[in-house]
């Protein structure tokens, strides 16, 4: 059920939906998903660096890599 929330005198109206818990629980997990998938690729990209550090390339090589 919407509620109609639209000001006075305007020509667009608007309208205030409920936020359904399933969908909130969703989107919850996803983003909870994607920040995992980023502290991952985080991970991998440090460990990648301090490999390639270990073999004696500047900052500067390993950006150009």
């Amino acid at each position: 059920m919407s509620k109609d929330i639209t000001p006075d005198g305007s020509f667009c109206p608007v309208f205030l939906e409920p936020t359904d818990p399933i969908q909130v629980a969703a989107d919850k997990a996803e983003q909870a998903e994607r920040q995992a998938a980023q502290a991952a690729q985080a991970a991998i990209k440090k460990s990648a660096y301090k490999k390639l550090a270990a073999l004696g390339l500047t900052a500067d090589e390993i950006a150009a890599l």
